[in-house]
């Protein structure tokens, strides 16, 4: 009797561990039908196809349910049937903005512009906002050039007659999608658009013949194709305003004569300056001159003593020589006089 008891025992307690254990599994199962099910039933009552299983399988990747669900519901709705749950997880685990790819999918597919999702998600991993790209393909926007925000207000360029002409164009384009990965951005078509005003205003013969036709430096500028390698596809330019500005060759030129003025000052002044000291060069070799007569006339005294020494020179022959100099100095100091008064006269 107490093994038939004991029997019973463990049959009722391996029952009541069997039925505790499925009660838990029953209320995990519960639990997560219940968290997941309004997602489920949302997606199902749209044929978005996301069934409960994915949606258990996303929450264990760590991906959010409602975003692949809003967004599946919404391209499915657009029209867009063949981006598959996996894509979008694939695309929400790499970092991307998934809402915005699914929007800018469901805005090209309207507008028939060719976007696939592979290229969008592209896009949109480069950084590059694809909301704002669908948008400009559909309706283009306009650049203006110079752009403001740098604090440059106008593109100055001289004509080949020395006027200063300061113009701004209006650029109007539209986003290349097929380019948009690795094209250059709004700076690359602001820069080589003042590059091209530049260079046709540069090459006018005059800057009357740009105010009488502005359009030639629209189309001077747009047969360059400056538009290749970039992201855009510019549509038109259109100059908004062209002013006069400076005489830059007058400028120029009064410039350049003020710089040869200070030059031939300069070598006015160097050879004034080698005059001077050639001038003082002179009056020191005349001063070293006279010293050397003065010391010539110093020995005449002792010549004299010795010639009376030695008998070559008599009293008589030292008296004609006084009269002499006496005679020479008197015709110096006469024609000096001469001079003075036909000085002052």
């Amino acid at each position: 009797m107490s093994t038939v008891f004991t029997t019973l025992l463990a049959q009722t307690t391996w029952v009541t561990a069997v039925a505790i254990v499925v009660g838990i599994v029953l209320l995990v199962l519960l639990f997560v039908i219940g968290q997941f099910f309004r997602l489920w039933l949302q997606a199902y009552m749209s044929n978005a196809g996301v069934s409960l299983f994915d949606l258990i399988g996303m929450r264990l990747r760590k991906v959010d349910p409602m975003s692949i669900v809003l967004c599946r519901i919404q391209m499915v709705k657009a029209g867009i049937h063949d981006i598959d749950v996996n894509d979008m997880e694939s695309h929400y685990l790499a970092g991307g903005r998934l809402l915005n790819v699914s929007r800018a999918m469901i805005s090209a597919n309207r507008a028939q512009l060719g976007l696939d999702w592979r290229s969008a998600c592209a896009i949109d991993l480069a950084g590059r906002d694809i909301i704002d790209a669908v948008n400009t393909s559909v309706n283009p926007k306009v650049i203006d050039v110079p752009n403001p925000e740098i604090g440059k207000q106008s593109i100055d360029a001289v004509a080949m007659d020395g006027i200063q002409l300061r113009a701004k164009a209006r650029v109007t384009v539209k986003t290349n999608i097929s380019q948009l990965i690795g094209g250059a951005t709004e700076e690359t078509i602001v820069a080589r658009v003042g590059e091209g005003i530049v260079s046709a205003i540069g090459s006018a013969e005059t800057h009357k013949v740009v105010l009488e036709n502005p359009d030639r430096i629209s189309k001077a500028v747009l047969i360059k194709g400056l538009d290749s390698g970039t992201a855009f596809e510019i549509l038109s330019i259109d100059i908004a305003d062209i002013d006069v500005g400076q005489n830059i060759g007058a400028k120029l030129q009064a410039d350049q004569a003020e710089a040869d003025k200070i030059r031939f000052q300069a070598e006015a002044e160097k050879r004034r300056a080698m005059a001077i000291a050639l001038a003082a060069e002179n009056r020191a070799k005349v001063e070293e001159n006279k010293a050397l007569v003065v010391l010539a006339e110093s020995e005449v005294p002792k010549a004299m003593a010795e010639a009376f020494r030695s008998g070559n020179m008599g009293i008589m022959d030292y008296y004609r020589m006084k009269n002499i100099q006496a005679d020479t100095s008197m015709r110096n100091t006469i024609g000096q006089d001469d001079t003075d008064d036909q000085k002052k006269s």
